[in-house]
């Protein structure tokens, strides 16, 4: 926490030029197809009174005026100025697996998270909207609270960058410390349903939330996402790489648990344990398919190996944000 009388750092140099490659090779692909796509969350309602029309069956009757209704014989609702200003909450999963080295030798998920938040930062923040973000890890989140405008995204940023740069500092002090260790042990995998019930007590008016997860963990996060779709609209981006899922035929190896660091030594040419492994990955993703579509989530698989610009087309197309 810098203290109230400093005077306010410069952007970060590598931050900006990130920032600027999103904003031409992704931002500007997006501007054609943004054009009156715009949609609030708050379905035509808002707070500014624009008037009065005859009331037409389907209107909400809480918008009845009466005065003007017994004046004239006939119902009239209130018609208010639509409320296009849109807070925006970036769930961003930074748990040991999200942090994990691409076995196939490209980008690892957190680099796409981070790309993936600033861009969106930028995306909606240029517009007047409000961007917050939640960086959850294990019980423990850091919050950046809602702002706006490319400053803002660079903060958030600049925190995911504070955070990568710790968690590299503790994996060098854990292979120092174990000889071969990436990661520090862990005492349990990430609690999904925690985190989405901490976003939910941190959006307090209706919100656009955008999960950024690899949903590899624990909790009753069905139920919990069930909870947020009832107040605000809830999109899940998915963080995938290619070795997700596989398992190559190399004899005996050493495994670790991406989240809780435990090793244990598998044979990975054995018939029953391959058949076993392939049953496990495919119920995981048959309960987060079926979870997701019980809560009307949409779930969009981002590739480590995918361009963003298609990614966040997509994301503007189906939910008409920004």
């Amino acid at each position: 926490m810098s203290e109230p009388n400093a005077p306010r750092a410069a952007p970060d140099a590598p931050l900006e030029k990130l920032l600027l490659r999103l904003e031409w090779r992704v931002l500007r692909r997006l501007e054609g197809r943004m054009q009156g796509a715009y949609r609030t969350v708050h379905r035509g309602t808002g707070i500014d009174f624009a008037g009065l029309r005859a009331y037409v069956p389907g209107d909400d009757a809480r918008h009845l005026d009466w005065n003007v209704t017994a004046r004239l014989g006939e119902p009239h609702v209130r018609v208010f100025t639509e409320d296009r200003e849109l807070t925006v909450w970036l769930v961003l999963d930074r748990s040991a697996s999200m942090g994990a080295i691409s076995a196939a030798g490209g980008r690892g998920k957190d680099e796409i998270l981070a790309e993936l938040a600033l861009a969106l930062a930028r995306l909606f923040g240029r517009s007047g909207n409000r961007v917050g973000a939640l960086l959850y890890d294990e019980g423990a989140a850091r919050v950046v609270p809602p702002g706006t405008g490319r400053r803002h995204a660079l903060r958030l940023g600049a925190e995911l960058d504070r955070e990568a740069s710790a968690r590299r500092g503790g994996a060098r002090a854990g292979a120092d410390a174990g000889g071969r260790r990436r990661f520090a042990r862990r005492s349990a995998t990430t609690d999904l349903g925690a985190m989405l019930d901490r976003v939910a007590g941190l959006a307090r008016r209706r919100s656009l939330i955008v999960v950024v997860s690899d949903f590899i963990g624990t909790g009753d996060w069905p139920r919990a996402l069930l909870r947020l779709t009832q107040r605000h609209e809830v999109v899940a981006l998915r963080v995938a790489d290619a070795a997700d899922g596989a398992l190559p035929e190399a004899g005996l190896v050493v495994v670790e648990d991406a989240e809780t660091g435990e090793q244990l030594i598998v044979d990975t040419g054995d018939p029953v344990f391959r058949a076993g492994y392939r049953v496990g990955v495919e119920r995981h993703e048959s309960e987060l398919a079926a979870g997701m579509r019980r809560a009307g989530v949409p779930l969009r698989r981002v590739d480590t190996a995918r361009e963003l610009d298609r990614v966040l087309v997509d994301l503007v197309t189906a939910t008409g944000h920004p």
